[in-house]
């Protein structure tokens, strides 16, 4: 989702500076946010300040994430129409997110996309975080799909490396990755960045079909 489908990391950043600097006295910088990334909110949240506090921390969090949503974050142009082009193409759509199943449904409801995906399997509903393919595992075992019928579409290394566990393509896309230079370390199968250069191969791959 982020960083893939939607411009929402400033969001996120911000989200964790409102309970940081109330609960910790500190403002991240983007990178100490992002070394967080992994588990669901709750637990990232958690390590950050402790247990004690962290059910009304978790409120005011997803709060501030609801009630800041439209103004720092954006579906980036051009994804509702590959959506579009998906589905009109009978492909499935499972959506896989390191995110938290609250912030999750905040950002599909927000931006009217939730319609599109035939499942979605956020932090809160695998038994291991990324970079563990589980949630790719969830999506295939559903589906009863193999993984030559898979591709995994993403922005980070966690990505890539969920892919490589569960023997499916990677796609790594960097048209906002805050990993993108480790990304390019890495053999994904193949790499697309902008929306434009993605949309225009999904298109070609399919009229070859």
């Amino acid at each position: 989702m982020d960083g893939t489908l939607t411009q929402t990391n400033q969001l996120i950043y911000d989200s964790f500076n409102h309970i940081a600097e109330k609960y910790i006295n500190k403002r991240l910088t983007p990178a100490e946010v992002i070394a967080y990334f992994g588990p669901p909110e709750k637990e990232a949240v958690e390590a950050m300040i402790g247990s004690e506090q962290i059910e009304t921390a978790m409120k005011e969090y997803y709060s501030f994430y609801h009630s800041n949503h439209n103004q720092l974050a954006s579906l980036y142009p051009g994804i509702v129409e590959i959506l579009n082009f998906l589905k009109e193409q009978q492909v499935r759509i499972g959506l896989f997110t390191g995110k938290g199943r609250n912030t999750t449904d905040i950002t599909l409801q927000q931006f009217e996309i939730e319609q599109y995906f035939d499942l979605t399997i956020t932090g809160d509903d695998v038994d291991e975080f990324k970079p563990s393919g589980d949630g790719i595992r969830k999506i295939m075992q559903k589906f009863s799909l193999r993984p030559d019928e898979v591709l995994m579409v993403g922005d980070a290394v966690a990505d890539i490396k969920a892919a490589r566990e569960t023997n499916v393509q990677i796609a790594s896309v960097l048209w906002d990755s805050y990993g993108k230079d480790a990304v390019l370390q890495l053999q994904s199968d193949f790499i697309f960045h902008s929306v434009e250069e993605f949309s225009r191969w999904l298109q070609l791959l399919y009229s070859k079909k």
